[in-house]
């Protein structure tokens, strides 16, 4: 894939005659530290380095800055930083570029100002109307001292991760399958919220497609055969705990279909170069999709197998052909969840969980009912099978629970999650057609974020965002906690981080405050990740738990009184 660059720009004094001939060799080589910096530090989601591409000289006044600026268009460049050890002219020099998100590196030292270079371009920025991120070094450095101080790489990172993903999303496709799922609003898809806010297509495709690819064969046969030897041999099958239990010849009638349209979802958003070969130039192309959704619940689920065993498989980082990087496809076409599930995954380049936030347990009702009393209350993360694997826990970092980017999980790490998910045949009461539905429990002890983008009349998209950790819960407990609810579906135990005050005083002051059903559950404390990445977008944050001295913003941000106040102000980014 031809991922967006990382564009640097050098800035210099432009006078000639003894100050820039100066600076020229200093300049130069501070763009090529910090480009070897993310280039070393930085992945795309396939795994592979992200690329840097420097102005073809030091930038001292206009006609250099529009020399850089057609060379970073016409080489891809998603992302602008300039860095500066000096004095320049600013509103000769900056990026003008009003949809590429772009900040400054004005570096901190005494012999040349560069910390005015930063003061004074930033306020030219904000007076314009282009925002723009500063990054200044708490310490004081000498001129030719190459090193990059550790705050500095703190906020180079924050600002180029959120960077690449607003320009990896851009011109990408969210692809419904199906339609609204059981009046859920979420899945009312709301195509400006994807153009103005993300940059983004949309795409739709009737369930019926997936019938259609069925019957006709429209997938890869041989894949198929290998998928399906892979599943019977690595899905290990539940007890079936329906009143009326479909028969053995019906449940493996269930597997293939599963297998089949987990192979189809998956090529309607990418495509796959095989169904050509096969006649099916068209369907071989895809839909350009980053994010999909599957409607499922009720028309589909309610005569033919869930999308369950589908959305779990696509959702982690593996599959029949070994370990590759996960896709993000939300479950009841929730699209705003889908959203959420990709911000966290470009941010990230992990798996994400995608779950109902279904219910609030205080240590009252759990004594109540199991009489063993815990010490805080927690959240009960579950939905209808559809979570990554990836979730269970059974990778590490440094001995302890984790979820980490494919390409640093071992074959054994996959293989457990696989074995510590049991697949069991789906609810009928919620699935009359069948399937099979995940059921796991999330090992206790990861740091976790869960997000959640919302819609809001008169306001737009709001973002809600709750770091926490998952917890292991005594066996007996969980089993009769689960046993309350639907126990052939994943679970994940959650305790938010409480401050004490507004939505995060106790938790259930997170649970009565989350905008909607469903959330997205990321590996991490990613929650200052999220909320620069939200200001790129001009999406407001209304609810966090992030400490403030994480929070970067663009330098605007300082002048508004609130987060709501400066998106409000610019609007959305593709306006």
């Amino acid at each position: 894939m031809n991922y967006p660059k990382i564009g640097i720009r050098p800035i210099i004094d432009g006078r000639l005659g003894g100050v820039r001939e100066s600076l020229e060799a200093t300049t130069m080589q501070l763009a090529r530290n910090v480009a070897k910096f993310f280039t070393a530090s930085l992945k795309y989601p396939d795994g592979s380095a992200v690329a840097c591409l420097i102005a073809d000289t030091c930038i001292g006044g206009i006609k250099e800055a529009t020399d850089c600026a057609a060379k970073f268009e016409a080489n891809n460049v998603g992302v602008s930083l300039s860095v500066t050890p000096c004095w320049a002219y600013g509103s000769e020099t900056m990026d003008m570029n009003p949809f590429i998100p772009k900040a400054i590196w004005g570096f901190n030292g005494t012999e040349r100002p560069g910390a005015v270079y930063l003061a004074a371009t930033l306020a030219a920025h904000n007076q314009m109307g282009l925002p723009a991120f500063g990054i200044y070094g708490r310490d004081v450095q000498d001129l030719h001292d190459a090193t990059i101080p550790e705050d500095v790489k703190e906020k180079l990172l924050s600002f180029a991760r959120a960077g690449l993903a607003v320009a990896i999303m851009r011109g990408k496709s969210y692809l419904a399958i199906g339609s609204v799922s059981m009046g859920i609003a979420g899945s009312i898809v709301v195509p400006d919220l994807f153009r103005e806010y993300l940059g983004m297509r949309n795409e739709y495709v009737d369930s019926a497609e997936i019938i259609r690819r069925i019957e006709k064969k429209i997938y890869d046969e041989a894949e198929y055969e290998k998928a399906i030897f892979w599943t019977k041999n690595n899905c290990s099958e539940g007890e079936d705990f329906n009143k009326n239990p479909s028969s053995r010849e019906q449940k493996d009638k269930d597997w293939e279909y599963v297998v089949k349209m987990t192979l189809i979802i998956r090529d309607l958003m990418i495509g796959n170069d095989q169904l050509k070969e096969k006649g099916y130039g068209e369907e071989a192309m895809g839909h350009n999709a980053i994010v999909s959704g599957f409607q499922g619940q009720r028309q589909w689920t309610d005569f033919l197998p869930n999308g369950d065993f589908s959305e779990a498989i696509l959702n982690s980082s593996f599959d029949w052909n070994g370990i590759r990087a996960p896709f993000v496809v939300a479950t009841e076409n929730d699209s705003l969840n889908g959203v959420s599930m990709l911000l966290g995954y470009l941010l990230t380049n992990t798996a994400q969980i995608f779950a109902d936030v279904r219910t609030y347990w205080s240590p009252e009702a759990v004594e109540r009912v199991t009489g063993w009393k815990p010490e805080t209350g927690f959240i009960h993360l579950i939905n209808s099978g559809s979570a990554t694997l990836d979730g269970t826990g059974q990778q590490s970092i440094d001995g302890k629970p984790a979820m980490k980017p494919f390409w640093d999980i071992t074959p054994l790490e996959s293989t457990e999650c696989l074995d510590a998910t049991t697949w069991y045949p789906a609810n009928n009461g919620y699935f009359r057609g069948g399937g099979y539905s995940s059921q796991f429990v999330s090992r206790g002890g990861m740091p976790v974020t869960m997000c959640r983008l919302n819609l809001v009349k008169g306001l737009g998209p709001v973002l809600q965002i709750a770091e926490g950790h998952t917890i292991d819960l005594p066996k007996e407990v969980h089993d009769v906690l689960n046993e309350r609810t639907d126990k052939t579906w994943p679970t994940t135990w959650f305790v938010p981080r409480l401050t004490g005050t507004g939505a995060f005083r106790d938790v259930y002051s997170v649970m009565n405050s989350w905008g909607a059903n469903h959330g997205s559950i990321s590996y991490g404390h990613i929650g200052d990740r999220l909320i620069t990445l939200a200001s790129m977008l001009r999406i407001p944050v209304n609810m966090h738990n992030v400490e403030e001295e994480k929070l970067f913003r663009p330098s605007a941000w300082g002048m508004f009184a609130s987060d709501h106040d400066a998106c409000k102000t610019y609007g959305p980014l593709y306006k």
